[in-house]
């Protein structure tokens, strides 16, 4: 069997489903069962590699295609691929997720449901970023919601019912408004493959579609066209999570175990920001080329109110949470900037600009924001818990490496140049400002508010006099500055050399640039 016939993104799949069913029904005791369920996860990060080592990066289009008949007479296909949009997403996750187990420790001891739910959300993840069928799609959807759910109910601090009950209570309105809008789909083309569904907007758009297929009076279509493409865009909107929709993300990452926080911001919140690539633009390019002006309102609405409610917190892991809604705020800016200029003569540079910047923010945002936590989760271990700003000061003279190595993750999430944070925030702006330019000059109120809270944040947590019952915080030890390396080597290295990011998209960005100016030119 050649390597692209093989079933590498099945095996992603189910590597960590079938782990996590082991580690749940096995007799295992707490240590083994914790050890299984790294090795699970080694072993998904290493197929995740074999995937971008099998991957032609010269090529546009899908790889690794895995396509079989499911029901057909209902839509449903077993079908997979990669391309440069979702590539690099699956070491991400996969990446998160070994390192989120390898910082849960205590609740690894408590309960081998811990690991197994962990193990699930990954499969989760790694099936969300490879199906092509809304379906099968939508399977891998719902089944990262609830491992998310329990481990926050089940492991979680404060107000951990509420929250979990919060966060599932509105990503399921999200995935309903979705169902429904695919459903009509549907109804309208017969297929639920996302590749064959953006070949029908591109023949003819969704009005004329929905007006016979699902017998809408005359007149009709473009309405309900809109009104399927908003729908879709509310239900990612959630999951991000885009402002105003985000107030369930601070209870829910204050709440869950910080590993697991890890994995919300790092990887759950990407299925949102791809979702919102892969199937609103390349399904609705018209439509969302209609809506995008009000759109992306919203979406500097989002960056800029994230970031002012980040200065106002007092509890880091608040202030990391709303710090997350606005970096991926940056995605959809950059995402509703393309939709927006849609049909501009002149503005391919800036359009591929944006849609790397998009790329490379997913990616650098997952490492950022993971590092954040994680040094945070370190943190908790040694303060019991205790993380207000006002309760620390001079850590830097008890522990200078554990302080130098969570500044470089603060100035990496600032958009420091020479660090990764910089380069996709420099694309995402040099995009939009060629786009949009009200837009882009107005969200870099976020860029100057990220620097005021994290500035603030390490200088009253880690300098000024060390108070006295501080003095015994220990410093990372070689254990702990081996699980932080590989994130901060990545800091530097995409900051230093990006196309070790951008080279694996570079063909796809070419692609989805010409492919919706084309059809928009012709439709618009």
């Amino acid at each position: 069997m050649s390597w692209s016939a093989a079933p590498w993104l099945s095996l992603l799949t189910l590597t960590p489903a079938v782990g996590g069913l082991v580690v749940l029904l096995a007799p295992l005791s707490p240590r083994r069962a914790a050890a299984f369920s790294k090795a699970v996860a080694a072993l998904t990060l290493l197929g995740t590699l074999g995937v971008l080592a099998g991957f032609d990066r010269g090529a546009a289009g899908f790889q690794l295609v895995e396509q079989r008949a499911w029901a057909p007479q209902l839509g449903m296909t077993y079908f997979l691929g990669v391309d440069g949009l979702s590539v690099l997403l699956l070491p991400l996750a996969a990446g998160l997720t070994l390192w989120a187990l390898a910082l849960s420790g205590r609740w690894l001891k408590e309960s081998r449901a811990y690991g197994a739910l962990i193990l699930l959300l990954e499969a989760g993840l790694m099936g969300s970023f490879t199906a092509l069928n809304f379906f099968h799609w939508f399977l891998f959807w719902e089944l990262s919601l609830a491992p998310a759910f329990f481990l926050i109910k089940l492991w979680g601090e404060g107000d951990r019912h509420g929250a979990a009950a919060q966060f599932f209570l509105y990503t399921m309105a999200g995935s309903v408004a979705m169902l429904v809008a695919f459903l009509a789909l549907f109804g309208a083309a017969g297929s639920f493959d996302f590749p064959s569904l953006a070949e029908a907007a591109r023949k003819g758009g969704w009005a004329p579609l929905l007006e016979r297929g699902l017998r809408l009076p005359a007149g009709a279509g473009p309405a309900a066209a809109m009104a399927l493409c908003l729908a879709v865009w509310l239900g990612f909107a959630v999951k991000i999570p885009i402002a105003p929709f985000h107030t369930w993300l601070p209870a829910a990452y204050v709440a869950a175990p910080t590993p697991v926080t890890i994995l919300l911001t790092g990887a759950m919140s990407k299925m949102g920001v791809y979702g919102l690539a892969r199937v609103w633009l390349g399904v609705f390019p018209v439509e969302a080329a209609q809506a995008a002006p009000w759109l992306l309102v919203v979406a500097v609405f989002s960056v800029v109110i994230s970031a002012a409610a980040a200065v106002a917190q007092k509890d880091m892991k608040r202030m990391f949470a709303y710090s997350s809604v606005n970096h991926l705020g940056y995605c959809a800016l950059a995402l509703t900037a393309v939709a927006a200029a849609s049909g501009r003569a002149g503005a391919e540079v800036s359009r591929q600009a944006a849609w790397s910047g998009f790329i490379l923010q997913m990616v650098n945002h997952g490492i950022t924001a993971g590092a954040l936590f994680g040094f945070l989760a370190l943190f908790e271990a040694r303060t019991g818990c205790r993380r207000g700003l006002d309760e620390f000061g001079g850590l830097r003279r008890a522990a200078p490496v554990f302080c130098g190595l969570m500044g470089i993750s603060a100035f990496a999430s600032m958009g420091l140049p020479g660090l990764n944070g910089f380069v996709g925030e420099f694309l995402i702006f040099r995009g939009v400002f060629g786009l949009a330019p009200w837009a882009a000059a107005v969200s870099l109120t976020g860029l100057l508010l990220t620097a005021v809270f994290l500035l603030t944040m390490m200088q009253r947590v880690f300098h000024g006099p060390l108070r006295a019952e501080w003095r015994g915080f220990s410093d990372l030890s070689a254990r702990e500055r081996l699980a932080m390396a590989p994130a901060i080597a990545a800091m530097f290295a995409l900051g230093l050399w990006p196309n070790l990011a951008l080279m694996w998209c570079n063909q796809t960005v070419a692609r989805l640039a010409e492919g919706a100016e084309k059809i928009l030119t012709s439709m618009l």
